[in-house]
């Protein structure tokens, strides 16, 4: 209890003290955080008992073990031979992830040779085998070829960007993610001078706006992929992750994940995927806890108009039977949301993030989550968070995303309930950072460091949400290249899409097409009982929008047109209610599972990136 830190009357850093990123007021306004961290103490939560596993830190060589399995390259570990595998997962990889890869198989072997295990193989065997040639990224651009990076690369971290809060109050920047952020990293400490080096100072006021920009192939968000082709995402944002923390100097945290005693209980303190499985079986497409999905239901049909929301505390006794009565009657339909107070419900929310078995954030990752603020640059920032998130499981990542998505609803009724960013931000910290109410061990006098922290990365994922949820495009490009280097055809689980895309090879056999040579007219396959596929011009200005306005336009011409036709007139009747936002295109195959399309996304350069994949319409599944 006495290692937590404690509520103090505490004085603003200095104003030559370059690490913090806040205002004076700002940074002296932490008052939320340590009150959260008091009552936590009051409720007693942190007993012994309540402990589990602990995390810890790996020994020296396993951090390096467990990174290459992660990461799909175990097979480098104890001299084995590359499979294809391997050598499709590396032939995708930019010159600053081999650089990461290389150096962490160095320290692995260094650590094997010191204790007499069988070697590892060497790193000179593992990159002679293939060149990490030019790679093109999603969007066309050829900014993945690499940067030769000195030796000095990974001790001074690139110039932050001139300017103070008030220049960058309402300004927008480009968020590129068409080239890799390790390789962007790596031109900007190339390009940069020692004098140049500085802090990028900002507040809660003075956030800058980051916009993604469309290239042609548009935005991927995360949900536009099958989950065949996500699977693929973590490992490469790993390496990618590691890679731009390499250049930035920055030592990746990482701990080791304890073992935890199994929940008595059927809601508090159990995992998230346990939950996901029970829920299952009341709501089979659920991919957010149904405990979860309530408590945020309820807190924003009552509570967001509420002053003070999230920070001021509900009934101790009250909260302590309200969770009582949810572990009995939530499943059987029996608790009634009417008689909870909006605190309460707060107090549960707080209270169900913190009981987790294992933190939001992951044991393993929440230590690299925690020294994001010392990335004196916000843009560098928000790339190595964004791939943290890319990393974490998907229970843990949609929970996140429903509890972000709340909070940012929170935010946008200030003026009633009073609650800022910065107030929701110190409020909820200590509920994602400090596990079960515990910190991590800091030499004394950091305590202030840490809240402040904690406190930035909550306001830094509430405020960029949208953009962290969104898969880079040079991270698209990969999968592809893996897609593309398997022999392999992707399974299609849609039965339907697979009669419509043997129909369509059946007709390019007989029709001799090459598919070298670039069609003028595309054809676009429908999931609907319509006999023949929408036909598109196939020009360099057609977007995947024209294409569904195209197909909205021939089901109300096909109804003027054929009311005598009785399979028309069942499809339209069926699908009266649907408008063009409920359909989709998706493109199906090729080197992709199968990938929702943004409707910006120019056709003849998805055609260029995937020729042999096909393009599907589908009523989206919402």
């Amino acid at each position: 209890m006495n290692q937590l830190p404690q509520k103090n009357p505490l004085q603003p850093r200095p104003a030559g003290c370059s690490h913090s990123r806040l205002s004076s007021s700002e940074s002296s306004s932490m008052d939320g955080f340590w009150m959260e961290v008091e009552r936590i103490q009051q409720r007693d939560e942190l007993r012994e008992e309540d402990s589990g596993g602990n995390e810890g830190q790996f020994p020296e060589g396993e951090a390096e073990s467990q990174w290459l399995q992660d990461t799909g390259l175990s097979g480098l570990l104890g001299g084995l031979g590359l499979d294809s595998d391997h050598k499709e997962l590396l032939s995708t990889l930019t010159q600053t992830q081999v650089a990461a890869v290389c150096r962490r198989l160095d320290i692995y072997a260094r650590s094997v040779r010191r204790q007499h295990k069988t070697p590892a193989r060497d790193v000179r065997d593992v990159f002679g085998v293939f060149n990490s040639a030019k790679m093109s990224s999603e969007n066309g651009d050829s900014g993945m070829n690499g940067t030769q990076l000195s030796s000095e690369a990974s001790k001074s971290p690139p110039a932050a960007e001139p300017g103070g809060p008030q220049e960058q109050a309402g300004r927008e920047e480009a968020f590129n993610m068409d080239s890799a952020y390790s390789e962007q990293a790596a031109v900007l400490l190339q390009k940069s001078r020692p004098s140049q080096r500085g802090t990028s100072a900002w507040g809660k006021c003075s956030l800058p706006k980051f916009t993604i920009p469309k290239g042609r192939l548009g935005v991927t968000r995360i949900g536009d992929l099958s989950l065949q082709d996500m699977r693929k995402v973590p490992s490469l944002a790993l390496i990618e992750l590691t890679a731009l923390c390499d250049v930035l100097g920055l030592d990746l945290k990482r701990s080791k994940a304890g073992k935890w005693k199994a929940a008595e209980t059927r809601l508090f303190g159990v995992p998230l995927d346990s939950l996901l499985e029970a829920d299952h079986k009341v709501l089979p497409s659920t991919q957010v806890p149904l405990v979860l999905q309530a408590l945020l239901s309820c807190l924003e049909k009552r509570g967001l108009d509420t002053e003070g929301i999230l920070r001021v505390p509900g009934s101790q006794a009250r909260v302590k039977g309200l969770e009582q009565k949810l572990e009995r009657d939530f499943y059987a339909g029996l608790f009634s949301w009417d008689e909870v107070h909006h605190n309460d419900a707060s107090d549960l929310l707080k209270r169900f993030i913190r009981k987790l078995p294992t933190p939001l954030l992951t044991a393993e990752y929440l230590p690299a989550f925690a020294v994001v603020p010392n990335i004196p640059d916000l843009k560098q920032r928000l790339q190595v968070l964004h791939l943290l998130i890319l990393i974490l499981p998907e229970p843990n990542r949609n929970a996140l995303k429903a509890l972000l998505e709340f909070l940012r609803k929170v935010v946008a009724r200030e003026q009633h309930n009073k609650m800022t960013l910065w107030n929701v931000s110190t409020v909820m910290a200590p509920n994602l950072f400090l596990h079960h109410g515990r910190p991590p061990k800091l030499p004394k006098g950091k305590e202030k460091q840490l809240a402040e922290g904690a406190a930035e990365v909550v306001q830094i994922m509430v405020q960029y949400q949208d953009l962290l949820w969104t898969v880079a495009s040079f991270l698209v490009a990969q999968v592809r290249k893996l897609n593309d280097s398997s022999s392999r055809r992707p399974q299609l689980c849609d039965a339907g899409l697979k009669t419509w895309l043997r129909r369509m090879h059946a007709d390019r056999d007989k029709a001799g097409d090459s598919l070298e040579a670039t069609p003028k007219v595309a054809k676009i396959q429908v999931v609907w009982p319509i006999k023949d596929p929408l036909k598109v011009p196939l020009t360099p200005s057609t977007k995947v929008a024209h294409v569904l306005r195209q197909f909205t336009e021939h089901l109300s011409t096909g109804s003027k047109g054929q009311e005598g036709s009785e399979d028309m007139n069942s499809l339209l009747l069926h699908h009266r209610p649907m408008e063009s936002a409920n359909i989709l295109l998706y493109e199906v195959g090729g080197n992709i599972n199968e990938h929702r399309l943004d409707p910006d996304a120019y056709l003849l350069d998805l055609y260029r990136a995937n020729p042999h994949g096909e393009w599907v319409l589908k009523q989206s599944p919402t």
